[in-house]
């Protein structure tokens, strides 16, 4: 089963409890406190595994958690990090932000491999907060929770040559003959279910080319095999839109394909394309000329380049089409077709300042990325902890800015996972 769409919620491992622990040798009976950070949380990797041709196994995993750090030791032992995941994409897949829609990474070459989520920090130990002020620290950090995502996979097959055209113009008869690939053949609409992919090796040259599933007029909108394979044009340098000797309208065919095109993607329509005009075995030799002159009979500068013809079945064209095949791509790098990543530009993540507060009737929502990391590591059941935030927030000016919002003895505060009663912590 050809499976190219695939949604998936990702969550890097926790981060490992920090110990609070204090010495207790023979003769220091109240030594120094020893507590050992927490192991960090599993990063989650997809990596490009180019044998993979479907995402059906993403789609069968539904979920995927890294390992949880463990927590810290005594005598300052840090505690066991959490396994890293690596989860195997086709080469060509493209991941995205589901909630935002935000391209995060696309995979389109064999080495590639990215993080999706990562690890929590594990938490510190409470011999991390020795100073000369707190001589006894008796409070630890909890570990940090790991990223979580939900993710979109999307996959574009890599193909350097795509075949466009309506069913039965002859696109599976052709990559049979130029290739390795050996597609089902019928005389059927949408006999291609799925793009087929094959192997060109001519002159000591190789390409790889892509039967892409037939496309009629309304395909942008889901119609027929609609939008599902759209994609998988946009990965090709070059595309070759084949054409029907027999058909009554070649100039009507041609226009009604390349309106889909750019009905789907702008920058699909300006790919350039190779026109050919196949099954003209089936036309009497010496009418050939004269019939497809009267069936091309088109006045678009896009257009006005002499088709090629030839016939899929005998061979007729076949060495004049690879050859311009071959002359057009070198001229097309490889890398051209990998989607950029423009990145988005936010506010710095690093400074502690950074965050804001949400009012809802006596509910204050602190909201900010760093103040709600370092709150998801305090514990609430141990006072030192609580001071410890205290002192943070307050440095922040976290106070400074409940005061503003006229705040309340009695009203209560949320950070992250933290709930507090303003005046009592």
């Amino acid at each position: 089963m050809f499976l190219d769409k695939a949604k998936i919620y990702v969550k890097g491992g926790d981060g490992g409890d920090g110990l609070v622990s204090f010495r207790r040798e023979k003769f220091t009976p109240k030594g120094g406190p020893d507590g050992g950070n927490g192991g960090r949380g599993g990063n989650v990797y997809f990596k490009v595994n180019p044998h993979l041709t479907t995402l059906s196994d993403i789609v069968r995993m539904k979920k995927i958690i890294a390992p949880s750090g463990k927590p810290g030791g005594k005598n300052k032992m840090t505690g066991k990090s959490g396994d890293d995941l690596i989860v195997e994409v086709p080469l060509g897949t493209m991941i995205y932000d589901d909630i935002t829609g935000e391209l995060l990474f696309d995979l389109a070459s064999e080495n590639d491999l990215v993080c999706v989520a990562k690890g929590g920090r594990g938490g510190r130990g409470n011999a991390a907060f020795l100073t000369p002020q707190r001589q006894r620290p008796d409070f630890a950090e909890k570990g940090e929770s790991g990223e979580e995502k939900y993710l979109r996979l999307e996959l574009k097959l890599i193909a350097d040559v795509g075949i466009i055209g309506f069913p039965n113009v002859g696109k599976s008869t052709l990559i049979t003959k130029i290739s390795n690939t050996r597609p089902k053949i019928a005389n059927y609409p949408f006999t291609t279910l799925k793009p087929n992919l094959g192997v060109v090796n001519f002159k000591d040259k190789s390409f790889v080319v892509a039967d892409i599933p037939g496309l009629i007029e309304g395909a942008h909108k889901g119609k027929g095999l609609g939008d599902e394979f759209l994609r998988h044009v946009e990965r090709c340098r070059i595309l070759i839109h084949l054409l029907d000797a027999t058909s009554k309208n070649l100039k009507e065919d041609f226009l009604v394909i390349n309106k889909e095109l750019k009905l789907y993607s702008k920058n699909l329509a300006k790919k350039e394309q190779i026109l050919v005009i196949n099954k003209i075995d089936l036309i009497p030799e010496n009418e050939r000329l004269r019939i497809i002159k009267e069936k091309w009979e088109l006045a678009s500068p896009q257009i006005r380049k002499k088709p090629l013809l030839i016939s899929a079945v005998t061979g007729e064209g076949i060495e004049q089409l690879l050859n311009k095949l071959i002359e057009k791509l070198e001229k097309i790098p490889p890398e051209a077709m990998r989607q950029k990543i423009i990145p988005v530009l936010r506010p710095q993540d690093n400074l502690l300042e950074n965050f804001k507060i949400e009012k809802s009737g006596e509910i204050f929502v602190v909201k900010g990325k760093i103040i709600e990391k370092i709150a998801s590591t305090i514990d609430v059941s141990n006072p030192q902890s609580l001071a410890y935030f205290r002192q943070i927030a307050e440095k922040a000016g976290l106070f400074e800015k409940l005061k503003r919002k006229k705040i309340k003895e009695g009203n209560i505060v949320i950070v992250g996972r933290l709930k507090l009663i303003w005046g009592e912590f």
